[in-house]
């Protein structure tokens, strides 16, 4: 589930009381519910630092998102530095790396860098097969 790490999931599991290895869908209403509970209100018992969304910039709420609300509020934030043209947002918009990695040798997305030695070698035979052609 999007929002819910392994160590949120241990966390949840501990206080459910709940085995960490059980199937979601085997287990009974009641635990269902309780464990839904648990990570409904997760930003309340665990630490800050544990958090996914923390000191939201219109209300200054800590908060723990999943699934789908994990997906919006990440894009919203993404827009909102696009838009104000902070660092993070100008790098988001140009689709580079955003913290601090380096861009020189890694994470090249355009084509090989360097000889296609096959390319070549194909090349070659071609122009061979045309001269015995013309022969």
């Amino acid at each position: 589930m999007n929002g819910i790490g392994h160590r949120a999931a241990r966390i949840i599991a501990a206080e459910a009381d709940v085995d960490r290895r059980a199937v979601f869908g085997k287990l009974d209403d009641d635990t269902i519910d309780e464990v839904v509970e648990l990570v409904e209100g997760f930003a309340e018992e665990a630490p800050d630092w544990l958090t996914n969304h923390r000191n939201d910039f219109f209300e200054g709420e800590t908060t723990h998102e999943t699934g789908n609300d994990l997906e919006l509020t990440r894009r919203q934030d993404i827009n909102r530095m696009k838009m104000i043209d902070s660092y993070k947002g100008v790098r988001h918009k140009r689709g580079q790396k955003v913290r601090g990695q380096r861009t020189k040798s890694t994470g090249r997305s355009e084509g090989t860098i360097g000889v296609n030695v096959e390319a070549i070698r194909e090349e070659q035979a071609e122009e061979e097969a045309a001269e015995e052609g013309d022969e």
